[in-house]
């Protein structure tokens, strides 16, 4: 369930930072803010979702998440292939985010 749940959260993220970006940088239709910001209410809810026991642990798993997604995204709807740099750093914040999710706790 996390995993969706952190996939989601960070689309809607992503979408509803990429509705404010083209409008204000791409010059779409300001009538993308309204999207943008239920996008963004819908990313900070599924957050709400996560099984993890700890707000800051659940957001520091999302980050490598986050990271990854980002990288998907730039090739699927922007069209910009990642490069090796792009896929090293996704890499090593996953690992990141899995030694916060899954380390042994005391």
């Amino acid at each position: 369930m996390n995993a969706l749940v952190f996939v989601a959260a960070a689309l809607f993220e992503i979408a509803g930072c990429f509705a404010f970006w083209a409008v204000f940088r791409l010059q779409a239709s300001p009538l993308w803010l309204g999207a943008g910001l239920v996008s963004l209410v819908a990313f900070a809810w599924l957050l709400t979702l996560a099984e993890v026991d700890a707000a800051g642990r659940a957001y520091a798993v999302y980050g490598g998440i986050y990271v990854a997604a980002s990288i998907g995204w730039l090739w699927a709807v922007e069209g910009v292939r990642p490069d090796r740099w792009d896929l090293t750093g996704s890499t090593i914040v996953l690992l990141g985010a899995a030694v916060v999710l899954f380390g042994p706790r005391g």
